[in-house]
C-alpha cells in the first residue's frame, strides 16, 4: 500500500506516476536504511564497517533529532533489541504507533520547524544532559535527518531562542539556500558544528545520517552536529551582510559572531581535532537514492527513463521555467522515444515578495505550468520528499499542459497569483495539488517530468 500521488488524470498516467513516486519515498525509508547498516555476528556489533565487541560495551544509547528520526528510532530498535539501555530523540511528529514500540527508557520529545521553539531548546538541553554523561564504555548511536537543525537548538551562552528565531526567519524570507542559514546556526549554537560530539567524548559513537543537503555534503546535513565544521564566525558574519540584515539582527548574535572572530569564543569543530577519531559518521540514503529508485522503476514500466541533475537550485519559479522548458521541448524536437520519464531533483528557494501561501515545490510546479501550456499528455510533477512543503497541508503539485487553460476558465491568472507567492490557492483551484501528510523521510525534493 503506497501513496496517491496524482489523481484525475488517465489511468495509465496515474498509475504509473504513484508507482514511480513511491518506489522512490520506499527506497529512502528510515527505518529500512538503518537496518541494512547494523548486523550482528557471535560477540559484536557492526554498524557499517564498524566493529564493536559486546565486551567492551557497557551500554548502548540512542539519541537524534530530525522529522526522520521515530523510523531510524524503530529500525535501529528492530536490530539491537534490549541492548539499547537509554535513550532520547526529538522529533517533529510525534508518531504514536512508533513510540509505543520503542522501549520505555527512550525519551521522545517534541521540537518546531523550521523555526525552532522554546521545546526544541528544552528538548535538546535533556538531550545534552544524556550524551556528557557517557563515559569510555558507552557506545552513542546518533540518528541525524532532516529538519534537526531547528529540533536541536541549543543557543549559545547570551544569545537569546527569540532572537534566533527572528535571525531564521530573516534568511528564509531573504532567500538565503539552507547552507548558508546552516553556516550562522553553528556560530550561534552550542550542538551545532560538532558540538553534540563534543558532548558524547569520551564515549564511543557513530552517526547514521539521513541526508536531506544537496551533494550530501554531511557538514551541512541538521547543521552537522557530529561533523567537523570547515566554516568560520567571518563566514557566518560574511552571510549576514551578503542579504542586508546586519541591522536587522539582534546585537547580541552580532557580538557574539564578532568575539568569536577575535578568538573570545570557541570555534566549531575543525578537522585534526582528536575527538574525531572515537566517531564515524554514515550516510544511509539521500536523494540520489530516492531519485535512481524512480528512474529504475520508471525503466521497469517501459518508460524511456533519464536521471538528470539532483543539484537543482535557485528560485523556485525559475526551476519550474526550466523544467517546463526541457520537457516542452523535449516533446516538441521529437528528441526522446515516448513514454518518457525524466528525474531530477534538488531544492530551490523562495524569495518571499507577496502575501499569498506555498512552498517551493508548489512555485516549481505552477512555473512549469505556464511552459507546458496548450502541449497535450505531458506532466510535471514537483514533491518535498517529506510530504510538506512550506508552511501548507501540501507536498507539492502536479501540473499539464491544460492547467493554465483550466485556471483561466476559472478566472485565474496564474502570473498573478506566482507574483503573489500564492501558487497554493492556484493550485487548490485546479486539483493540481498533491496531499499525501508527513511521509517520515526527508531527502530534498524530487522532479518528473513525463510525456506520453
Amino acid at each position: 500500500m503506497g501513496y496517491s500521488f496524482i489523481h484525475g488524470r488517465d489511468t495509465f498516467c496515474s498509475d504509473n506516476v504513484n508507482q514511480i513516486l513511491n518506489a522512490a519515498l520506499l527506497s529512502v525509508n528510515p527505518l529500512e536504511c538503518v537496518k541494512k547498516k547494523i548486523q550482528i555476528e557471535k560477540k559484536s556489533i557492526f554498524i557499517s564497517d564498524r566493529q564493536y565487541l559486546l565486551s567492551e560495551l557497557r551500554e548502548i544509547w540512542l539519541i537524534g533529532a530530525g522529522k526522520a528520526v521515530l523510523p531510524m528510532a524503530m529500525g535501529t530498535v528492530e536490530k539491537l533489541g534490549e541492548r539499547i539501555k537509554r535513550g532520547n530523540l526529538i522529533t517533529k511528529h510525534l508518531d504514536r504507533a512508533i513510540i509505543q514500540e520503542l522501549p520505555g527508557t527512550i525519551m521522545v520529545s517534541q521540537g518546531d520547524h523550521p523555526v525552532p521553539s522554546d521545546r526544541s531548546v528544552e528538548a535538546t538541553r535533556q538531550m545534552i544532559e544524556l550524551s556528557e554523561s557517557a563515559s569510555e564504555n558507552e557506545l552513542v548511536i546518533c540518528l541525524i535527518s532532516g529538519g534537526g537543525s531547528a529540533l536541536m537548538t541549543l543557543p549559545s551562552e547570551g544569545i537569546e531562542l527569540e532572537h534566533v528565531q527572528e535571525l531564521t526567519g530573516l534568511l528564509l524570507r531573504s532567500g538565503a539556500d539552507i547552507e548558508e542559514i546552516n553556516t550562522i546556526r553553528k556560530h550561534i549554537d552550542q550542538v551545532k558544528g560538532g558540538g553534540l560530539l563534543k558532548s558524547i567524548f569520551p564515549g564511543k559513537s557513530i552517526s547514521l545520517i539521513l541526508s536531506d543537503v544537496l551533494g550530501d555534503h554531511i557538514p551541512s546535513i541538521a547543521s552537522g552536529p557530529t561533523v567537523a565544521d570547515p566554516s568560520s564566525y567571518q563566514d557566518a558574519l560574511g552571510i549576514i551582510k551578503k542579504y542586508r540584515l546586519q541591522d536587522k539582527v539582534n546585537p547580541g548574535i552580532i557580538k557574539h559572531i564578532a568575539e568569536g572572530m577575535s578568538g573570545q569564543k570557541d570555534e566549531t569543530l575543525k578537522q585534526g581535532d582528536p575527538i574525531l577519531a572515537n566517531h564515524k559518521n554514515v550516510l544511509i540514503g539521500s536523494l540520489r537514492t530516492a531519485a535512481e529508485a524512480a528512474t529504475s522503476e520508471a525503466k521497469e514500466l517501459g518508460f524511456h527513463s533519464e536521471l538528470l541533475p539532483l543539484n537543482i537550485a535557485g528560485e523556485a519559479r525559475d526551476v519550474g521555467k526550466r523544467l517546463g522548458g526541457l520537457l516542452r521541448s523535449a516533446v516538441s524536437e521529437g528528441s526522446l522515444p515516448k513514454p518518457v520519464c525524466m528525474v531530477a531533483g534538488g531544492e530551490p528557494t523562495v524569495t518571499i515578495r507577496g502575501s499569498g501561501k506555498g512552498g517551493r515545490n508548489q512555485e516549481v510546479a505552477l512555473s512549469a505550468a505556464q511552459e507546458l501550456e496548450g502541449f497535450e499528455r505531458c506532466l510535471v510533477i514537483s514533491l518535498a520528499s517529506d510530504g510538506e512543503d512550506g508552511p501548507t497541508d501540501a507536498a507539492g503539485g502536479f501540473v499539464t499542459g491544460d492547467t493554465i487553460i483550466r485556471g483561466r476558465d476559472y478566472g485565474l491568472d496564474s502570473r498573478a497569483y506566482l507574483d503573489n507567492n500564492d501558487s497554493y490557492h492556484y493550485l487548490e483551484q485546479t486539483d493540481s495539488l498533491i496531499r499525501i501528510g508527513p511521509t517520515g523521510t526527508n531527502v530534498n525534493d524530487l522532479y518528473l517530468m513525463i510525456a506520453y
